[in-house]
């Protein structure tokens, strides 16, 4: 007998090796395991490929090794070969019959079953004008409900207005942590660094040291033993400031209080500064002024200036007075950009803090066609914060608000004169605070007086009830509905 062989593979699932069955042909399908490789067909997997099988008319036989398949097989009948040449060769078991399920004769009382079973509809219902009376009802409450819930009324209402102002005495202080209802609010410190490089053209003449003044310095002994004068020593005029001139070469002085050593001397500074008087030389730098006096028989002569184009004190001190200028406006300008919008800048307190750098270019004493001044500088100054301000206020605004009003936007304030500072170091000044207070209205009054009538009739009642500085305003949605809505939160109310 003709047999359809198929060798499964690893991959191989249910699905697969049915959709596999379904291609044999042949009154016997004989399923392969290999060798070497696992395929996962469990005992309820091969109930369904036997199932299948005797579907197509055709008997189902395995080809395996594998004690568990051949377990499963042999408890579900199916037969069990060692080859495909020993499946071929030896017989297989009779494939038992598959039983038929015959059906049943259909009842033939099921009509009659029906209607004892399921009542009749009521005769107004299928007639035509009972199901119209009942259409009609139907559309009649769902415009009801439409008309319950699906108008809406925005209703603008003008209540009466009145302006509250007052004047609050305030002291602000670094020393003050939180705001008080008396008026003491703290006062915040702002510190900021600004820096500038400005030059400008110089015309002034000045003098410029050209040559070193010279003489002749006399060293007299004070002691009984031989002294050595390096040369190099420094001795001085006692003009202010003192002159410092340095001697030549290397002398040595005698032994003996009266013996004495002429040394030529040379001015250190070249100018004509270094021109002194007879006798004007009188202080030896040093240990060695210990061991001789000294004086100058004759002035010193040859030292001298040159007049060139250069800055003087005047130069400086005038482009320093135009750069802090300058940093003074930037550092102002910065401080207001960091402040938050409301914040009081209290400039009396605005002030240098340090000068951080300070260099001209040329030095002073320099030539020079054009002057240079780099400098840095730290402001400091305080400030009172609008919040602090806006808390003051509001509590002092709140403690005499009118009975029957409420404030309808924030306060507005503004200092009313320059902030004062006292010994004390405490910034005083006066504040004007006002805001816009409208009578209150509650929504329930509104939605009790208004719901249900028409807008006209609304207007009227609103303004004859409350106390109004204007008509109110009623606008309904859909605009040609005649009526306000009967359910509140269809309503809303705005108050100007």
């Amino acid at each position: 007998m003709k047999t359809q062989i198929i060798t499964l593979e690893s991959h191989d699932d249910l699905i697969s090796v049915r959709d596999r069955l379904t291609w044999a042909k042949t009154p016997r399908i004989l399923l392969v395991w290999p060798k070497y490789e696992q395929v996962t067909l469990r005992v309820l997997d091969l109930k369904v490929l036997q199932r299948h099988a005797d579907s197509l008319g055709a008997q189902l036989g395995l080809v395996t090794r594998r004690a568990n398949v051949r377990r499963d097989a042999e408890s579900l009948g199916i037969p069990v070969f060692q080859s495909t040449s020993a499946a071929q060769r030896d017989l297989w078991p009779d494939h038992a019959p598959r039983s038929r399920r015959v059906p049943k004769a259909p009842r033939r009382d099921l009509r009659a079953l029906r209607d004892s079973v399921y009542e009749k509809e009521a005769v107004w219902r299928t007639s035509l004008a009972g199901r119209m009376i009942t259409f009609t009802v139907g559309v009649m409450a769902v415009l009801a409900v439409a008309g319950l819930f699906v108008p809406r009324a925005a209703v603008t209402l003008y209540p009466e207005s009145q302006t509250q102002s007052i004047v609050i005495p305030v002291s602000a202080s670094e020393s003050v942590s939180s705001v008080s209802l008396t008026g003491n609010i703290p006062a915040r410190r702002l510190s900021i660094a600004v820096n500038a490089e400005q030059a400008s053209a110089v015309s002034s003449q000045i003098s410029v040291p050209k040559s070193k003044a010279k003489g002749v310095a006399r060293f007299m002994n004070l002691g009984q033993a031989d002294v050595t004068i390096p040369a190099g020593s420094v001795v001085i005029s006692s003009s202010d400031p003192g002159i410092r001139f340095a001697t030549l070469h290397e002398t040595h002085v005698n032994a003996g209080p009266e013996e004495f050593v002429d040394v030529p001397v040379e001015a250190i500074v070249a100018g004509a500064q270094g021109n002194v008087d007879a006798d004007s030389i009188t202080i030896v730098e040093g240990p060695l002024g210990l061991s001789v006096s000294v004086t100058n028989p004759e002035p010193t002569k040859g030292g001298a200036d040159a007049k060139t184009t250069g800055a003087t004190d005047a130069d400086r001190e005038r482009l320093r007075k135009t750069v802090m200028e300058n940093l003074w406006r930037e550092a102002e300008k910065q401080m207001r950009a960091e402040l938050a919008a409301g914040d009081i800048l209290l400039m009396d307190t605005f002030d240098v803090s340090k000068v951080t750098d300070e260099a001209f270019s040329p030095t002073a004493g320099q030539p020079g066609k054009e002057l240079t001044l780099t400098m840095e500088v730290e402001f400091a100054a305080r400030y009172v914060s609008a919040e602090d301000l806006k808390q003051l206020t509001l509590a002092s605004m709140d403690a005499s608000l009118p009975v029957d009003f409420a404030a309808s936007a924030a306060p507005a304030f503004k200092p009313v004169n320059d902030p004062v500072i006292d010994a004390m170091d405490v910034i005083h000044f006066d504040l004007e605070a006002t805001r816009t207070l409208l009578h209150k209205i509650s929504f329930a009054e509104v939605f009790a007086l208004a719901r249900g009538l028409k807008p006209e009739n609304a207007r009227e009642k609103l303004a004859a009830s409350l106390s109004l500085r204007e008509a109110p305003e009623i606008e309904l949605v859909p605009f040609w509905w005649p009526w306000l809505p009967l359910i509140p939160f269809n309503v809303s109310v705005d108050v100007k």
